[in-house]
């Protein structure tokens, strides 16, 4: 299901496409920090060796980093490849079967209200300028030459996943050892809960929840991961 679009006057972009890749930040953020939390807690809870700790940690994060831009460059690139096709269907289909075409455009007014004389006035002067935009508008909110842009989410999920986890690599590596592990937790903690706030935010969710829930997530994440390096 696809979904609708509003568009940006000034920059051209809509705003599906900026949400998209403030999606891919967030979530590459959030991930970045729990899966280099997860690998320096467990290295952490095996040695007490700092460089040890630290080569663990900066490793994970590339490789976390680039895991995510990868995966975010596929995903975008399927949506955006299944949007194209859609449009190239629906420019057969105008060539075709026109009637059913302006129908399908008729009664999307209908469904909203418009009395059917009136809907079928609206659909015929939409098809007669603007067929192809009309069309995958109405059946798929999709605008013409806005898809999602897969190097843009790849680079957001890129740069976020290699932020979010410097948190707690930097948290764990410069703080005093005798420090070391609550200066860590508190680092993750505010970590997640940022970006529990700024997930809830763009899809206009619950803030509290999604705090309270990325915080649990967090928790989990270090005590199962000490508990694995304690095995070691």
């Amino acid at each position: 299901m696809f979904k609708k679009k509003s568009k940006s006057e000034k920059s051209g972009l809509t705003m599906d496409e900026k949400l998209n890749t403030l999606r891919a930040g967030v979530l590459g953020s959030n991930d970045g920090i729990l899966t280099v939390v997860g690998v320096l807690v467990s290295v952490a809870a095996a040695t007490t060796d700092q460089f040890t700790i630290f080569i663990a940690g900066l490793s994970d994060l590339l490789a976390c980093a680039f895991s995510m831009a990868s995966g975010e460059y596929a995903s975008v690139s399927t949506q955006k490849d299944t949007e194209k096709s859609a449009v190239e269907r629906e420019r057969q289909l105008i060539k075709t079967d026109y009637e059913h075409e302006l129908q399908t455009v008729r009664d999307y007014y209908v469904d909203r209200g418009v009395t059917p004389e009136t809907s079928m006035a609206i659909a015929k002067d939409l098809m007669n300028k603007k067929p192809l935009e009309t069309v995958t508008s109405v059946k798929y909110d999709i605008q013409l030459g806005h898809y999602m842009n897969p190097w843009d989410a790849a680079f957001a999920s890129l740069f976020a996943a290699g932020a979010g986890g410097l948190f707690p690599l930097l948290a764990i590596s410069l703080s005093p050892v005798a420090y070391q592990w609550p200066i860590t937790i508190a680092a993750v903690m505010v970590s997640v809960a940022l970006t529990g706030f700024l997930s809830a935010r763009l899809g206009h969710g619950l803030a509290k929840t999604a705090i309270i829930r990325n915080i649990i997530v967090g928790i989990i994440t270090m005590i199962i991961h000490y508990l694995v390096g304690r095995m070691f």
